[in-house]
């Protein structure tokens, strides 16, 4: 499969996630750099290069997409997945990669508030997830983004696919979460069953095809899920109801949450990774909240895990732990201990990811009735 984008294949995807209108005049890609904390790897070397030919294809093509200026801008990473930008960036000189943040420690910076605020197309191919502050700083109506985080060409074959048809699905997903009351999810390994009632009360769903035509929006890209936040019991007097039993397979281990009220309270299994969740759940406790329900779609267009959670949780059934505040809950960054400890961690239940866990059954219950939409780790005829 190709791994790489020619020029007008770049231009007829920004075309088709956009939706370029009189009104849209620049573009901006983002991306952040590696230092002593979060040492550089081989793909976030590779994801530097691409959007830093992604931004030159872009603009000699900006007369094209009518737009006045394609920029490229460079920002020290945040410290961790999801955590809040640094307030400003520095804008590609066209010329050079930078290798880390130290190489544009001395140039002149902008702040990331006037960069949204002049570019109203945003693509953000990333080493650790920018996708929760930017969906909080496209509240503000100036902007649009698509993030990608943990890009790599390994991904270049789910962004030709028929988006057409993966709206539709996420679209008919979502209008079955809106009105459920419930999720029951029930799984099943070798020698146990288990059972999570997820609360959806109070909540709506969102649909993430990976079509940004409208200001105020981001997400992922590429894209294909409907999710949503489980009521997490912030309404007085009125618990969350979410309880049950959550198994997540971490290597070989099958690692079992003990869940109430929306929250990890502990961990029934012994083993080396059970006992570092437990450690992390004692002194994290933001991470324990279930921050998102996961029904990504992609995985019926013949596409497989590459490694990387911007494409494999969107092949099938997710569950995360930790921030939510942008899904519509309610915890944010001021709840973990620091901002290197912001996390919104998916855990992806398809057979190449977690092979000792299996999807027995979701079901969506509400007043309109019960309606199971996957049985045996696939969709029933819900599409």
């Amino acid at each position: 499969m190709p791994t790489k984008l020619l020029g007008r294949e770049l231009c007829l995807l920004v075309q088709r996630v956009f939706v370029p209108g009189p009104q849209d005049h620049a573009l901006a890609i983002i991306a952040d750099l590696p230092d002593e904390k979060n040492p550089d790897n081989p793909d976030w070397q590779v994801r530097r290069t691409l959007a830093w030919e992604w931004s030159k294809l872009l603009d000699e093509a900006k007369a094209d997409l009518n737009f006045e200026r394609v920029s490229l801008a460079w920002y020290r990473n945040s410290g961790s997945n999801n955590a809040d930008l640094p307030s400003n960036c520095v804008l590609s000189d066209s010329n050079t990669i930078p290798a880390n943040a130290t190489d544009i420690g001395a140039k002149p910076t902008v702040q990331f508030s006037e960069l949204f605020a002049t570019h109203s197309m945003i693509m953000a191919p990333t080493e650790l997830s920018a996708t929760a502050p930017l969906k909080v700083a496209a509240r503000g109506k100036s902007f649009r983004a698509a993030t990608m985080p943990g890009f790599t060409p390994a991904m270049i074959p789910a962004l030709k696919i028929d988006y057409t048809e993966v709206n539709r699905r996420v679209g008919l997903l979502k209008n079955l979460c809106d009105p459920a009351e419930e999720a029951r999810i029930r799984w099943r390994t070798e020698k146990t069953r288990y059972e999570l009632c997820l609360d959806l009360r109070y909540r709506t769903a969102h649909a993430s095809g990976g079509l940004f035509p409208e200001n105020g929006i981001a997400g992922n890209l590429p894209s294909g899920e409907t999710y949503i936040v489980p009521y997490e019991g912030e309404k007085p007097g009125d618990p969350s109801r979410s309880a049950g039993e959550l198994p997540v397979q971490i290597g070989d281990e099958v690692v079992v949450f003990e869940v109430a009220g929306n929250r990890a309270l502990q961990v029934l299994t012994t083993g080396p990774a059970s006992e570092a969740e437990m450690k992390l759940l004692q002194a994290e406790p933001a991470y324990a909240n279930l921050a998102e329900l996961g029904l990504g779609v992609l995985g019926d267009f013949g596409l497989k895990p590459v490694g990387s959670i911007l494409l494999d949780e969107k092949l099938g059934l997710h569950i995360a732990f930790g921030r939510s505040d942008h899904f519509g809950g309610i915890v944010g960054p001021s709840d973990f201990s620091s901002p290197e400890a912001v996390i919104h961690l998916d855990r992806v239940y398809i057979p190449d990811s977690q092979p000792k866990i299996v999807v027995e059954e979701v079901c969506l219950v509400g007043s309109e009735g019960d309606r199971v939409i996957m049985r045996e780790n696939r969709y029933t005829k819900v599409f």
